[in-house]
């Protein structure tokens, strides 16, 4: 996720907004610009596909084991597993291009400090993290060394911060269960964390929870080593990947009624095993143009709007590790998994706006602070009224930001998305009832990149027919959604 994470978008001219700034020392006004985001983040991405593939003849139709539709960092690494561990082959459909959506728009965390041991989604999540391990240690071996290097990665950490005693209260709690389920935690008074953090700032009551395991990675990087993982199969007739070309419709055998294909704006993909969607956010979308008016299935998978803050080659502030306000777990908290889920939330028709502080400095040296949640619907519209709480919000903990002045005009990025929020908390993975070739995986929020190699292990499984290396019940469809 990655502690926030944002949905694709199902036009490149929707992909994530980003703006440049200057920075001087001088106390003045925040002020803010955007400009030209989409060629900006085309130009940063050399090693993705920067230009539209070569027009198609109209439905042009090929045949595959597996399509996949959406081509995120869920997406891609669902194609990976499937192309690495199994004889299928497969072809992914993206209306734009890898990381212009959730994926890139995100902080790049793999970071356990906000997970809870016995939740739903625990043990996906320690398998995941397992996963980017293994395949840490493999880039290694096969090109001597180099894995941090090519998945632009950070070990250093991460900090869950508190300031309050009753904040205190609960972090020393969680160390303590953390670490009973195997994580190394350490719990640290306001001393012990001024030693590795000298500029944050919580106060005599405060201090923090030190994972020293946890790291981040570039999203850019992985996915660029994904898709030439996947692209090395092309070769073989294994792999096809359309980018620039959405997916339209679902494709019904007229004998049995089967989905056997889907439509996009220039193919036919015939899917002789399954088809997967994984696209984030506008899954609910998709399926009201996918299956019969009158279906019953009402995915609740609801955009929640986020605004990140990237400042580039940022030099007036050391952080030595990557950081978290406990305020922020709250977000992550899953509901009761007892009562069925309706399609409406309340959080969704009030709107309300949380701010929480994230803040990081990855290996380019670019400071990211977040981050916003607020549901808007599928708005792109920059907020700076939001814009200047997350920068005040880090102020609170970095004083040393109260005395730089920021213009958003250069040498800065403004990212803004939509994560993929389901109401109880947990990813939806599974088959479409009375559909069982369909599959559904989408609703990881701020944790998809964190959570995409466990979740490509369980999708390879249940298409196989696997039993899984986690319980797939509890991402189930079937029980689980009303109205």
């Amino acid at each position: 996720m990655d502690a926030v994470a944002f949905a694709a978008s199902p036009n490149p001219s929707h992909g994530p907004f980003y703006s440049s700034a200057l920075l001087s020392p001088r106390p003045r006004a925040v002020c803010f610009s955007v400009r030209d985001p989409w060629r900006r983040r085309l130009r940063s991405l050399p090693a993705l596909r920067s230009q539209p593939p070569e027009p198609a003849p109209a439905s042009s139709a090929s045949h595959h084991d597996v399509v996949v539709v959406g081509a995120g960092i869920i997406g891609l690494s669902i194609a990976r597993h499937l192309l690495l561990h199994t004889p299928l082959s497969v072809a992914v459909a993206e209306a734009a291009v890898p990381c212009t959506g959730a994926t890139g728009a995100g902080q790049g965390y793999l970071w356990m400090s906000h997970r809870t041991p016995g939740s739903d989604t625990w043990e996906l999540a320690v398998r995941s993290k397992q996963l980017w391990e293994e395949l840490a240690a493999e880039v290694d071996s096969l090109g001597g060394g180099g894995a941090r290097e090519r998945l632009g990665g950070v070990k250093t950490g991460s900090l869950l911060v508190g300031r309050t005693s009753e904040e205190m209260a609960t972090l020393e709690k969680r160390t303590k269960v953390l670490s009973q389920a195997g994580i190394h935690a350490e719990y640290l008074s306001s001393a012990s964390l001024h030693a590795l953090e000298p500029e944050l700032y919580v106060g005599q009551d405060g201090g923090a929870m030190f994972l020293p395991e946890d790291c981040q990675i570039d999203a850019f990087q992985a996915v660029s080593m994904i898709e030439k993982t996947n692209g090395s199969y092309s070769s073989e007739g294994r792999y096809l990947e359309l980018y620039n070309d959405p997916a339209v419709s679902l494709v019904r055998s007229e004998t049995t009624g089967t989905v056997e294909a889907v439509q996009t704006s220039k193919h036919i993909l015939y899917g002789r095993k399954a088809i997967v969607i994984a696209s984030g956010a506008w899954t609910r979308t998709l399926l009201h143009s996918f299956l019969e008016p009158n279906t019953t299935l009402d995915i609740p998978v609801m955009p929640r709007k986020g605004h990140l803050l990237v400042l580039e080659k940022f030099d007036k502030l050391k952080l030595n590790h990557g950081l978290m306000e406990l305020g922020y777990v709250g977000h992550q908290v899953a509901k009761s998994n007892s009562t069925p889920i309706s399609s409406e939330s309340s959080e969704d028709k009030h709107g309300a706006l949380s701010i929480s502080m994230t803040a990081t400095i990855n290996t380019k040296g670019n400071l990211i602070l977040g981050s916003s949640r607020e549901f808007k619907g599928f708005s792109r519209e920059v907020d700076k009224s939001i814009l200047k709480c997350i920068w005040d919000r880090a102020a609170e903990f970095f004083p040393t930001l109260k005395n730089v002045h920021l213009d958003i005009n250069e040498n800065t990025e403004i990212r803004i998305g939509h994560r993929p929020y389901m109401p109880d908390g947990k990813p939806v993975i599974g088959s479409v009832p009375d559909l069982p070739n369909v599959l559904l995986v989408t609703g990881h929020e701020g944790s998809g990149l964190a959570l995409a190699l466990g979740t490509a292990e369980m999708v390879t499984d249940m298409i196989l027919g696997n039993p899984g290396k986690v319980d797939f019940s509890p991402f189930s469809i079937k029980g689980r959604f009303s109205g």
